[in-house]
Formats: C-alpha cells, structure tokens, sequence
C-alpha cells in the first residue's frame, strides 16, 4: 500500500524582496521577512524580520520582531523585539522584552510589559492592555 505524506500544518514564510514597494494594510498568520519597503500597517501572529534594505512605515503588529532596517512608527510586539546594530527606529514601542544591539539607533518611546506571564496579551491589545497594566 501507499504511504500518504501529510503536510504539517506550519506557517508560511512570505517575502517583500528588495525592490517591491507595497502600500495598504498587510494582515497574516506566517512569518514575514521585509527587504523592501511596505507604508502601511502589518498585523501578524508570526515573528517579522525587517532586512538591512528594508523599510517599514506605519504600525507593526506581530508575536516576535527583528530589525535590521529602518521602521518609522508604532511597534507592537507581543513578545520579544530584536534590535541590530544596523537598524533605525523612531517611534513608540510597545513590548515584553527588548534586545538592542551596539550601533542601532531609536528615536521615540518605550513601554514594557511588567507582567509577560500572559504572554503578552495585554501588550498585543495595545491601549486596552495600557489601561489593565
């Protein structure tokens, strides 16, 4: 008899390569990896990786975010924002843990969830979040 093979259920991996410009809103549940440029707002269930080329401007909403690039605007990152030394931020940051490398550079605010045993439930609400902190 045959074998079937089942696919597990993970989550796809979608690409702005470098040289794609997109405008309007993104929404997804996979991972996103930014070496383009998007103007407008992402929301994702996944982890975002914005590349040395990338540039992001408008709100970010996502599980797990790593820049490298530049991102102009709100970041909401329900568990762990990554900093490299490359990357350029300006704007508010909303997040549980926060990992900033020599070199990178922030221009904006901070906020950091004291309690992250919710796994950030709170901070991916945004301002309903603020008001039970």
């Amino acid at each position: 008899m045959a074998k079937i093979n089942e696919v597990e259920n993970t989550a796809a991996i979608n690409l702005i390569s470098n040289g794609t410009e997109i405008t309007g809103d993104v929404k997804s549940t996979g991972d996103i990896r930014i070496d383009g440029a998007l103007t407008g707002n992402l929301n994702t269930r996944g982890k975002v990786v914005i590349g040395p080329s990338g540039r992001v401007k408008g709100e970010l909403n996502c599980k797990n975010l790593e820049v490298s690039g530049n991102m102009e605007g709100k970041l909401v990152v329900e568990q762990l924002l990554n900093l490299k030394a490359s990357s350029r931020i300006n704007g508010e940051i909303i997040t549980s843990r926060l990992s900033i490398e020599p070199g990178a550079r922030f221009t904006g605010t901070c906020k950091m969830s004291e309690d992250n045993t919710n796994g950030g439930n709170n901070i991916a609400r945004g301002k309903e979040g603020e008001r039970q902190a």
